[in-house]
């Protein structure tokens, strides 16, 4: 087991990856009470087209990842994982997004058996045409209730102006279509190709006893047989750097306006790793942080003028092979607002951000990293994100103490280009 110290965090990260390739993470919080664990695998909605070395190359239904996350539940005994766990005290729970599936629990007491209870249930899947069939009915009703939330639609409308092709633009969860298509056959072989441990990362933190954990984690795993590992090929189409479309706009039942709107990342940006996709991500939210956050001029003149109210925010995503800037809220006044967007951002290109400016948010983006490692739920979640990305979430820090102004001004002039700028309205019917 390898020892990983930040002391500049004072956090010490163990860290061993296994016979069977399953990299296990574990991070001792002296003090807490509270455990939590994430079992994640690198395989999310876009992977929908993909090869292993020697096998055949698989185009799978859109919605298959979401749909292997709800049957990975189900056990052969009958017994319900989500009561597994309420009994030894614990709550689960698990996710689907564009690129990995977790699943997770959270305690303050019986961690190695609830530990073990994620292991096992989620490496030994248990899929029939009959609880497939079902499950078809209960997905699809999921997926008919976010097709009408405003929200929802409009975060996807926004990828869907930013993307012509690329599986990013296809809601997790597929369509009701996609799913019909879904059999046993085609999730154990998802299951088979990603789900093998050497595909997976294990995440624990809290009040643990590292060796103990690693005990734990060695000998369930050594009393398993796994197929060797096998290299995955994944294959998404080729994306253009121009926006699918500059405006979508939709009519649903809402009272007021939902706009959002944002610049889509250019090819020659997203495939960043390590350190190099840390510094754009932070650099990215610099940028949105000084012409955007609360304490920003233009936030508030845009609240001060009824434009905007408390919904206003805005994020950033990177992953592998796509990526974008998002902000906008509710609005009675979404053409003023991306008129108003419009003349800031040029604005700003033109100014760049001022070293008063640069100074103060990165203090405040260094204090909130800072706090954020209090959060076991945030730590888990963001560390296997980063480190999928070939990343270190304890890097985040650092990176920020070396960004120059220099830094986040060029990275201004790179990603606010008018030629990729998209807008999502969501308009009442």
């Amino acid at each position: 087991m390898e020892k990983l110290d930040h002391p500049q965090l004072k956090e010490t990260l163990y860290y061993e990856q296994l016979p069977n390739g399953l990299q296990v993470y574990l991070l001792p919080k002296p003090g807490f009470q509270k455990t939590y664990a994430t079992f994640t695998t690198k395989y999310g909605s876009i992977d929908n087209t993909f090869q292993r070395v020697g096998q055949e190359k698989h185009q799978v239904p859109d919605g298959i990842a979401h749909f292997l996350e709800h049957k990975m539940f189900e056990q052969e005994s009958g017994e319900d994982v989500f009561q597994q766990f309420a009994r030894q005290g614990a709550a689960a729970n698990a996710f689907t997004s564009f690129t990995r599936t977790a699943y997770l629990f959270s305690c303050t007491n019986n961690t190695t058996e609830n530990l073990l209870t994620l292991l096992n249930f989620v490496q030994e899947p248990y899929f029939t045409d009959q609880n497939v069939e079902k499950e078809k009915g209960i997905i699809g009703q999921e997926i008919k209730m976010y097709d009408d939330n405003p929200d929802w639609r409009s975060y996807f409308g926004l990828i869907e102006a930013f993307y012509q092709n690329h599986p990013v633009k296809i809601d997790i969860a597929g369509t009701v279509d996609s799913i019909s298509k879904i059999t046993k056959e085609t999730l154990y072989n998802c299951y088979h190709t990603f789900y093998h441990p050497s595909n997976m990362l294990l995440f624990v933190v809290g009040g643990i006893d590292a060796d103990q954990i690693m005990t734990l984690i060695r000998d369930n795993q050594a009393g398993k047989k796994f197929e060797p590992p096998a290299k995955i090929d994944r294959f998404y189409p080729e994306e253009s750097n121009a926006v699918s479309e500059a405006k979508k706009i939709m009519k649903l039942s809402v009272q007021t306006p939902k706009c959002l709107m944002g610049y889509k990342e250019k090819n020659t940006e997203v495939n960043r790793t390590g350190t190099d996709r840390l510094k754009q991500e932070l650099a990215t939210q610099i940028c949105l942080d000084v012409m955007f956050s609360p304490s920003s001029d233009f936030y508030q003149s845009l609240y001060d003028d009824g434009i905007i109210d408390e919904t206003f925010g805005f994020e950033y995503s990177l992953e592998p092979g796509y990526g974008f800037t998002l902000f906008g809220g509710d609005t009675h006044h979404p053409e003023e607002l991306i008129k108003r967007i419009q003349e800031e951002v040029p604005r700003r290109l033109s100014t760049g951000v001022t070293q008063a400016e640069f100074d103060r948010i990165q203090k405040k983006r260094i204090g909130a990293s800072l706090r954020s490692l209090n959060s076991l739920e945030w730590i888990a979640n963001q560390f296997t994100s980063y480190r999928f990305q070939e990343a270190d979430l304890f890097d985040i820090i650092p990176t920020l103490e070396k960004l120059t102004l220099e830094d986040v001004n060029q990275r201004l002039k790179t990603h606010f280009q008018p030629e990729q700028f998209a807008v999502s309205l969501v308009m009442p019917k």
